[in-house]
């Protein structure tokens, strides 16, 4: 190279992103792997997810229609049930869902269901009342409902056909647990007590309450008794015919058994 040649410079690079994007990149990262991880952690229910979903359509004012088929009537030439999508909207979640002490809460009021129902099915299983009840879990709590029920002749309060094996093992239950009974009592259609001056709505009181006297006198604390009594408005169908009634099936008091009492205070909100 001649001595008294310039030698050639390099064009300019372009200037590269600033350096805070480097630092701003990783900490996004690591947030979208925290919230993947809280996912993962989650229990996923699909109720919850479709009412979370028809909440965001509903908010950016999509389509919030559930998902699947229901039966209608008269969709047909024959007048038969046809399966049509459902019209029904999806019910959102409320607003505080969606926040984080809006999840907490429901995680919590969940957790204390899932572990209602597990205690109750093992004091079910201790005491042999397995088998003689039929279990359902509601919004409002978990609740065990005895098969067998107490009968009464027409027009009396004193119990004609009972289950003393199964009404021994209710009354262990209530002592060696803290759930709360209801004792339900019922009147078939138009039934006056044997001597004329009860009618059916308080037949099923007097019923109601003979057996509440009952499970009090044997041990069974009065504060974890409801006693409910409805007449002869509630009749129970019989097995196979749902226009039919038989008026000594409706003559009975029958048991249900729950956490707690209604009337208990439950999960205070904001009523605004």
């Amino acid at each position: 190279m001649d001595e008294n040649q310039q030698p050639v410079k390099c064009p300019e690079c372009a200037p590269g992103l600033p350096a805070w994007m480097a630092t701003f990149s990783d900490l996004v990262t690591l947030l979208l792997t925290f919230f993947v991880l809280l996912l993962s952690f989650a229990k996923t229910e699909s109720a919850k997810y479709e009412a979370a979903l028809g909440s965001i359509r509903n908010a950016f004012g999509g389509n919030v229609l559930k998902l699947g088929e229901v039966i209608e009537r008269g969709k047909s030439p024959d007048d038969s049930p046809t399966m049509l999508e459902s019209q029904q909207p999806v019910r959102p979640f409320p607003v505080e869902f969606l926040t984080m002490e809006g999840i907490l809460d429901k995680h919590e009021i969940n957790r204390a269901s899932d572990e209602d129902l597990k205690t109750m099915k093992r004091d079910l299983y201790n005491h042999s009342l397995n088998e003689n009840v039929t279990l359902y879990e509601e919004t409002e709590g978990v609740k065990a409902h005895v098969k067998e029920k107490i009968y009464f002749r027409e027009g009396s309060t004193v119990p004609e056909q009972i289950s003393i094996e199964v009404y021994d093992k209710v009354i262990k239950l209530l002592a060696n647990s803290d759930w709360t009974i209801y004792v339900i009592g019922h009147a078939s259609k138009g039934e006056i007590s044997e001597e004329q001056e009860l009618d059916a709505f308080e037949l099923s009181s007097a019923r109601a309450s003979a057996v509440t006297r009952s499970l009090i006198k044997r041990g069974v604390n009065p504060g974890r008794i409801t006693t409910v009594f409805y007449g002869d408005n509630k009749p129970e169908k019989i097995l196979g015919n749902v226009n039919r009634t038989d008026p000594k099936f409706q003559r009975r008091v029958e048991f249900i058994i729950r956490k707690k009492d209604f009337t208990a205070p439950g999960h205070k909100v904001d009523s605004q």
